[in-house]
Parts: structure tokens; sequence; C-alpha cells
């Protein structure tokens, strides 16, 4: 879903970066996978051809910015844009930047002649600026391994050389050069500096991307409801021909066609926030500080993603939980905990222990309350919507949400977003069709 890229100049630390920044994404957060990749591509032919052209100086620097720019495009759409499409994390050391950088300002053809050749290319939703003193870079370059196990010694030239590179990477990221379009679009930290201990580097890679993927950004190169249902796809592909574990008085509703339950989908969601309601009252009187924490809407993005996805799974702990989830409904381990300790007060999820070893105990959203998960993913991209319309409209009934949400014209994008879940999900009920136009949608929200 996100694209990071690793940017600075030789020797100061990109590689090891990488590495930290792929450890974090993939601890830290729901991605389906981390894979990590760079440029120029050196086990590409169209990646040998820009190393060459540079060890080699065979040709003349637009020529050279060209072979890199190839490489580039073809590995943006070729390999990095249909893992970003599966929900996957890419960090890729090296990038658009390098070029603007290498070819644009050292090299002397200008940013914008480079941004044009790579104008096809994907953005990086966040370039990671490394920065280091030329000479402690240098130094390492020499002392240490980094040649030998890099192979680039068409990289590592002179002192002079390196101070020229570090002041373009100072003057472009810094904003001192204005960025060229597109790739003004994405977000950039740093300098990050790495001339001190390994700890101090980690934590300030571990601070900034944390930052970011706080901050629940957008992907610039994919749409992320496309990335969230392809998600549940996924799951569901995975969860076919699996077997409910007995003893937990759950069917395998999953797999059924009426998960509605024979109910019209407002009254399921009017069920729910109505359970959820009475328990809120219930804690407000008895336990006030624990109520302040407890999440107020079942609209909200919480519990709509942890109910939502354990509707789609067999038993699950906190991992497997989140891991599922994936990147667009991503919650963070201690909220997914909060939330799953309040599910369990509310009566919604059933949990077991395993009688041999120490493994985490496995949740499971019982029967009556599979509805809402899935009826929650269905109607995921008109949440706020329905949110604001009955804050707007407490004295009418919620059946007439969806129709007068409809009639808005607020919301085109989100209903067709919706439309497209319940081809996914089905309609709930083997006597209805899967809604296909805006009528049709607010028919089967009021179960006709």
């Amino acid at each position: 879903m996100f694209l990071f890229t690793i940017e600075g100049g030789d020797g100061s630390g990109k590689g090891l970066a990488t590495k930290i920044v792929s450890d974090i994404l993939e601890s830290e957060f729901s991605f389906p996978s981390v894979e990590s990749t760079g440029e120029p591509r050196r086990s590409h032919p169209l990646g040998r051809l820009a190393i060459d052209s540079v060890r080699k100086k065979s040709v003349r620097p637009e020529e050279e910015a060209g072979l890199f720019a190839a490489d580039r495009l073809d590995h943006s759409h070729g390999w990095i844009l249909p893992r970003l499409q599966e929900g996957k994390a890419i960090v890729c050391e090296r990038n658009i930047h390098s070029s603007l950088v290498y070819q644009g300002m050292v090299g002397s053809i200008g940013v914008e002649k480079v941004a044009h050749m790579n104008s096809a290319a994907l953005v990086p939703d966040l370039c990671i600026w490394v920065d280091c003193d030329p000479k402690i870079a240098l130094n390492r370059i020499r002392n240490e391994t980094l040649r030998g196990l890099s192979n680039k010694e068409e990289y590592f030239e002179t002192n002079d050389f390196q101070i020229r590179i570090r002041q373009g990477y100072h003057d472009l990221l810094s904003g001192r050069v204005e960025m060229p379009t597109p790739f003004d679009m994405g977000a950039i930290l740093g300098p990050i500096k790495n001339e001190g201990s390994l700890d101090q580097f980690t934590s300030l890679l571990k601070e900034g991307v944390r930052s970011f993927m706080h901050g629940r950004a957008n992907p610039i190169n994919v749409d992320k409801e496309i990335v969230d249902q392809h998600r549940i796809k996924s799951i569901i592909a995975r969860s076919k021909g699996q077997k409910a574990l007995s003893g937990l008085g759950i069917e395998p509703a999953k797999s059924k066609d009426d998960w509605l339950a024979g109910d019209s989908p407002w009254k399921v969601l009017k069920s729910a926030q109505m359970n959820h309601q009475s328990l809120l009252s219930s804690t407000k009187k008895t336990n006030p500080e624990k109520y302040d924490v407890l999440p107020k809407n079942i609209l909200n993005h919480a519990m709509s993603s942890i109910c939502g996805t354990m509707s789609l799974n067999h038993p699950a702990d906190i991992s497997e939980l989140r891991s599922a989830m994936g990147p667009v409904r991503c919650v963070s381990i201690r909220h997914t905990q909060r939330i799953v300790s309040f599910l369990k007060d509310l009566g919604w999820i059933s949990q077991r222990k395993t009688l041999v070893g120490r493994e985490a105990p496995k949740s499971q959203l019982k029967e009556p309350y599979l509805a809402y998960g899935r009826l929650i993913l269905a109607i995921w991209p008109l949440r706020k919507a329905i949110r604001s319309w009955q804050f707007k409209n407490q004295t009418t009934h919620l059946r007439f949400s969806m129709g007068q949400i409809v009639k808005s014209g607020k919301y085109e994008n989100e209903i067709r977003q919706t439309i497209s879940r319940i081809s996914i999900l089905g309609s709930g009920s083997s006597l209805r069709n899967k809604p296909k136009t805006l009528d049709s949608l607010v028919d089967w929200w009021m179960g006709k």
C-alpha cells in the first residue's frame, strides 16, 4: 500500500536504514508483508545498463539519466505496483530522489528534465532522508566491508563529490530547490542523522515511521479501497474449506449466503448499537474510569475494523487478528487488546486457551454478532455518513438513513464502493440479489 524510499549519500547508512524500517513496519503494523528492494536493480538487465553507464562513463549525461529512468519505470509498474495493490509495504533503497540529485543537480541536467524522464514512475509515499558527514561516510566505505558487500565502486568517488551530493540532498529535500511535479506529492522525513550509535539511529527512524503511519495518510499510488477489497477477498478465499472448531457454539456462518440471518441491514445495525449502548450506560455507573476509554460508537474505526475482521476469521489471537486487518483497517496492538477485552465484556466474542503450551487466547465473534461484523465491512465506506446522519436525525428511524444519504448526492464514491463490497461479501440473504444500483441499495438496506 505504501512505498517507502531511503535516500542519502554513499556510506550514509541507507542499507541499514532499509533493514531497520522494514523491521519496524513488519513488527508494528498490519501489512500482509513488507518487502525490500533497491535501485538501480543490479540483478535486472535495465539496472545493469544504468550501472555500467556510470562506471564506464560511456554515454552522455542525458542518456545516463534515461537508463536510470527506464529501470525505474519497469521496476515501478512491473514489480512494486502489483505489491502495493495487495496492501504490502515496499521499502526501496534509492528511488527518484537519487536521480534528481545525482543526475539532475550534481550532473547538471536539471531536476525538471530528470523529473520529466521519470514522470510515469511511482511517487514515494514517504522519502526517508539519511544524512551523514561525508568524511564519516567515506571512512566507513574505506575501512569497513561496505564496498565489498555492495559492489558500488561506481559511486565511491572523492570527498568533494560526496560533499556535492550531500548538498544536493539538503537543497532538494529541505525545500531550497522546489520539488518537481508529481514528486512533490510525497512526504519527506529527515534529515535523519546517522553519526551516532545504532540505538540513536534506530530510535529516530522508529519515531518518524510511527508518526507517518499514525497520521493515516492516503496512499499516493493505489486506491486504499481497492487494497481493502483485495484483503477481504483474500481472507474469504483462504477461509473456504476450513471447518469451524467445535465447542465454541459457532457455526461456519462465514461461508453462508444468509449471514444477515433473516434481518434487514438497518435492523442488524440498530440492534448492535442498542446492545453496545446498554453496556456503556451500565459501565458508566459502575466503573467511570473504564467508561472513559471505551469506544462510544460501534461505527468508529477500531470497533468496525475488529468486529468486521473477526466476522471473516476463524478464532485468532491478537497478532493474527491484526495481520488479517490489513493496512487500511489497522489498529494498534494496545487498542486491539482493549477492544477485544471490551467485546468480551459485551458478550460478543468467545475465547479459548490451549491446554498445552502458552499460546495467547484466540477470540471469535459469536454467531448472533457475525451479521453485524459482515455488515460493517459492507458499509465501511459509508460509516461516517451514517454516523453524521444519526447525529442530525436523532428522532428519525434508522431505516430511512440510506435513502436520505443516497438522495443527498454527497456520497457517490462511497456508495459505489459499498455496492462493490456487497458484491464480494454477498447480499446476506439467498433470497435477495446483490444491489447494483442506488435504488436497489436502498431496498437492500430496508430489507425489501
